[in-house]
């Protein structure tokens, strides 16, 4: 009895590894990707291509271990949940407040050290943050929320000036 359960298993584990889920592989950076909202120096694109784009855009770099069943289905999860909170590839699409959020959250998240996430920490070693790349994160952040407060200051002039 034993036996045919744990063949039995086997048999479902196997069949489970022909179902995939969805891949998160934008190549192209879309109209609304925040390199289009506020600059972005290289050197902290370089940075959060690293640390932050897997789980914070539309493109994901996978691991080896992504063909697994079940492991497939929680990297997607964790993903998903990635780009619910930030999702760099879809910035331009949220209103000022969002944007300013994002911008806040971002800079006070890597300087508090909880992102990148300890768990993706584990196998991204080249994700892992000094000091000096987080301060850079922090300061980019930090200007781009002037800009943001820029461009829409000017936005709202445009539109009093309309009417």
């Amino acid at each position: 009895m034993f036996k045919k359960v744990l063949v039995g298993l086997l048999i479902i584990l196997i069949i489970v590894q022909f179902i995939q889920p969805s891949k998160n592989n934008a190549r192209a950076q879309t109209a609304s990707d925040i390199t289009h909202v506020v600059p972005v120096p290289d050197t902290v694109m370089a940075l959060l291509k690293i640390a932050c784009y897997d789980c914070h855009s539309d493109s994901t770099r996978y691991p080896w271990y992504n063909h697994i069943t079940p492991v497939n289905w929680w990297l997607r999860n964790h993903i998903n949940e990635g780009k619910r909170h930030l999702n760099y590839s879809q910035f331009a699409t949220g209103n000022y407040k969002r944007k300013m959020r994002r911008l806040d959250e971002t800079a006070e998240q890597v300087e508090k050290h909880e992102m990148p996430i300890g768990s993706y920490l584990w196998i991204h070693k080249d994700a892992r943050l000094n000091d000096a790349q987080r301060k850079l994160i922090i300061d980019w952040a930090n200007q781009a929320k002037e800009q943001v407060l820029q461009d829409s200051l000017s936005k709202s002039k445009q539109q009093s000036s309309s009417f």
